[in-house]
């Protein structure tokens, strides 16, 4: 949860199990006119009943809003609303450009929106936890191993073969992704946001633009864009 003035983010809350206890006092402490709420999961009925009882008028962001970007995919209604958003909030950033956003969280996603302010879609790749869980629960001898811990640039035991293969696979995989764009759009952009950081060599590095809130920006801008509708 973030709260914003303009466009201006003024205090954002990232523990999800405390989002009940937080409203009420982000309520108390900012004078709040409107608010929106994307979710890409089933809420339960006591967050529901809170999210209704807020003085102020909500947008509940689906395939149906309106958009401050032109959206291309064939099927909006199965499009994560943390993939949209933070695609319009990349747009934000750095209109005019082509411009592919890396989110690595629970999966990596991969979107691209041209420099028309175009969004073309995307891919989604197993996230990082999802690859050591999976390495563990569908082999009958690997272990669950943990990211942190000694890295190597080949393992030289099973911990550091199973954590280089995840990470560096991560890597070449994002930077595969990054390089056959700048192919095809020579003025690419990156964007990297989500939970799990990486890191690049400095030729990578140059392109990208980290911004761990950029889901919450797009948010934002959706819900300026909307002012009025609801």
């Amino acid at each position: 949860m973030a709260v914003f003035e303009g466009t201006e983010m003024q205090e954002v809350r990232t523990e999800n199990n405390q989002a009940l206890e937080c409203l009420p006092e982000l309520c108390a402490r900012y004078p709040l006119e409107r608010g929106i709420v994307a979710t890409v999961v089933d809420l339960g009925e006591p967050l529901l009943a809170t999210l209704k009882a807020l003085p102020f008028p909500l947008l509940w962001l689906s395939g149906q809003t309106p958009l401050p970007i032109t959206n291309l995919y064939e099927t909006p209604e199965t499009l994560g609303m943390d993939r949209l958003a933070a695609v319009v909030g990349a747009n934000a950033h750095a209109p005019g450009r082509d411009i592919l956003v890396i989110d690595a969280g629970t999966c990596v996603t991969y979107e691209f929106i041209d420099a028309e302010g175009r969004y073309h879609g995307g891919n989604i790749s197993p996230g990082m936890q999802m690859r050591f869980k999976a390495l563990h629960q569908f082999t009958a001898r690997l272990p669950l191993v943990e990211p942190e811990g000694r890295q190597l640039s080949m393992g030289r035991d099973t911990d550091t073969a199973i954590r280089a293969g995840v990470l560096k696979g991560m890597e070449y995989e994002i930077a595969g992704y990054i390089m056959s764009m700048k192919h095809k759009y020579p003025q690419l952009l990156a964007f990297l946001t989500g939970g799990d950081g990486f890191s690049f060599d400095s030729s990578v590095k140059s392109i990208i633009f980290a911004d761990r809130f950029l889901v919450l920006k797009g948010l934002n801008r959706i819900l300026n864009y909307n002012n009025g509708r609801i």
